[in-house]
């Protein structure tokens, strides 16, 4: 019988599947190429790959802007090679999540291209957002509410009326008001759990309901997304979404094993536990650990906020440092720390807008710190999940030129946001080839010259790889790995984050730069050589 608990303490493993491995030399990844390398998967020792979109799209969002829910884009595969894949998938042992985008479809939607050819205040119309325009003519937007993305949250149509899209015009919002827009997702729901899907990411699961009741508030009455914590943002966070996911979650349970999920919810921390429930996601991601900066206050301090939140929930917690939407871990962490007022180089968004240049990235304590807080990771209880290529040590690229950027936040805030190109090139396989093994032909995002030493095939034979520390790391723990149980050991030493685990296991990362005396124990892997017996900075050890 299959563990409906499976989703607690699993490490996942994400996959931008354009991004991945290519099998028809397009240029494109494509589902038979993850197919392709499920022995890779199997290899690492991930319980579950999360999916990230695969669904027809024209990319104005990276396949984010979804033209049909029940189907795959014609240049990824066909439903048949994800029948294959997952099948693949479920007879090496592990499980997908799909991404599933509910706030808005494409401007290529069906049911969208239906609307604009419908007149005002129709059923076609009321499956969206659709407003008459502010001013004697109606020539100014219903609110002066923002995009996520720059610019209005709202575009005008050829007969004058202006539809709603918090991220990008070509991404305009469902109303989850209509009863056929929450009927179509329970379908949506039943199609891909019925052909083996195993739980599902939500996309922007904090902004589905929304209060549209006219005069609309002003932005300058508004809170910022994760700051309001009443349930009473026109469009974030409104408690009228958990009826929704109680619904979602009647579904889930129609299945053995329940199909779990896990929301992107950017929330007040006092209202994230809502979303986790049993009665309605089950889990959502925490972001602290991802935004945090080389400190071991600031990770004590999160680890157990987080980890006391998800007791009350009743959920597990979810831990995560690098995913498509931000710089990676490795790169982070090898840029200067100062503090909060330096936090602009931490996240690295200056040093992306730089081009890579300013200020001066350390490579090699970027790609040490990120093994150290990785192998932490990997400790904690709960959902770890890894992002594709973070295994070999991938650092971000920055220097993509304008010609190739694909991310529209690059071209709708030119100047200011770089946008995320530098996460989804595609992987390295090989250290020579066309593409570094990514396909037989060129790749959608040029990889640069340095992708080669990091490649799959530099790194299978070397026991000092990361990817060598990584499969160790993923074996130990689900060897490890027994009960949810977890406790602070003080430490003399300041700079030092010590916890323990069922079975003796114990957790230790140096945060200083000097070494620090090991606890008694055997050692069984350290993310950087240990130093005369002594644990050095910006490194994690296991020991029981």
């Amino acid at each position: 019988m299959q563990d409906p608990h499976w989703w607690r303490q699993a490490a996942v493993y994400q996959i931008y599947p354009r991004s991945f491995a290519d099998s028809n030399g397009d240029g494109i990844g494509d589902l038979p190429g993850i197919t392709s390398r499920i022995p890779y998967l199997k290899s690492l020792g991930v319980d579950a790959v999360w999916l990230s979109p695969f669904y027809p799209s024209a990319l104005a969002d990276g396949g984010y802007d979804v033209d049909d829910y029940r189907n795959v884009d014609p240049k990824l595969g066909t439903l048949e090679d994800f029948d294959e894949m997952i099948a693949a998938l479920h007879a090496a042992g592990i499980k997908l999540i799909a991404d599933i985008v509910p706030n808005h479809t494409s401007n290529r939607h069906v049911w969208f291209q239906e609307a604009l050819a419908s007149p005002k205040g129709s059923a076609a119309r009321n499956r969206y957002i659709f407003r008459d325009g502010l001013g004697p003519n109606g020539d100014e937007p219903p609110s002066d509410w923002d995009s996520v993305f720059g610019g209005p949250a709202w575009e005008r149509t050829e007969d004058g009326q202006w539809y709603m899209h918090i991220f990008a015009k070509e991404q305009p919002d469902l109303n989850w008001d209509n009863r056929e827009v929450r009927d179509d997702f329970l379908t949506t729901l039943r199609f891909w759990s019925g052909r083996g899907v195993d739980g599902f990411r939500v996309d922007v699961a904090h902004a589905l309901t929304k209060d549209m009741t006219e005069p609309l508030a002003s932005k300058a009455d508004l809170g910022a997304e994760n700051e309001n914590n009443n349930g009473k943002h026109p469009f974030w966070d409104r408690d009228e979404v958990h009826e929704v996911f109680a619904e979602w979650r009647q579904v889930f349970n129609e299945y053995t094993p329940p199909r779990t999920a896990v929301a992107e919810a950017w929330v007040h921390a006092d209202r994230r536990a809502r979303y986790a429930s049993p009665e309605g996601l089950g889990q959502a991601f925490n972001f602290d650990l991802l935004k945090a900066d080389w400190n071991y206050g600031q990770f004590r301090d999160i680890i157990t906020k987080n980890l006391a939140e998800a007791k009350t929930s009743g959920a597990s917690s979810t831990w995560v440092f690098s995913n498509h939407d931000v710089v990676r871990h490795a790169t982070r962490y090898g840029l200067p720390v100062s503090g909060p007022a330096d936090r602009e180089s931490q996240d690295g968004s200056a040093w992306l807008m730089s081009g890579g240049t300013e200020p001066a990235l350390d490579h090699i304590l970027g790609e040490r710190r990120a093994r150290a807080v990785s192998q932490l990771m990997l400790a904690l209880p709960g959902s770890a999940y890894l992002y594709q290529g973070e295994e070999l040590g991938l650092h971000e690229v920055a220097d993509i030129a304008d010609e190739h950027r694909q991310d529209p936040t690059f071209f709708r805030n030119k100047g200011v946001d770089i946008g995320r190109d530098g996460c989804r090139v595609p992987l390295p396989w090989t250290a020579e080839g066309t593409s570094f093994g990514f396909g037989s032909g060129g790749a959608h995002l040029p990889q640069p010259e340095w992708f080669g030493f990091y490649a799959v095939d530099s790194q299978e034979a070397d026991p000092a790889s990361s990817l060598t520390f990584y499969r160790r790391a993923l074996e130990l723990r689900r060897q490890l790995q027994t009960g949810e149980d977890f406790e602070w050991v003080e430490e003399v030493s300041p700079e030092v984050l010590h916890f323990t685990r069922p079975n003796g296991w114990h957790c230790v990362t140096n945060f200083g730069s000097a070494p620090v005396a090991l606890p008694s124990g055997e050692v069984l892997l350290s993310s950087s050589p240990l130093e005369d017996g002594m644990l050095p900075g910006d490194t994690t050890v296991w020991l029981i």
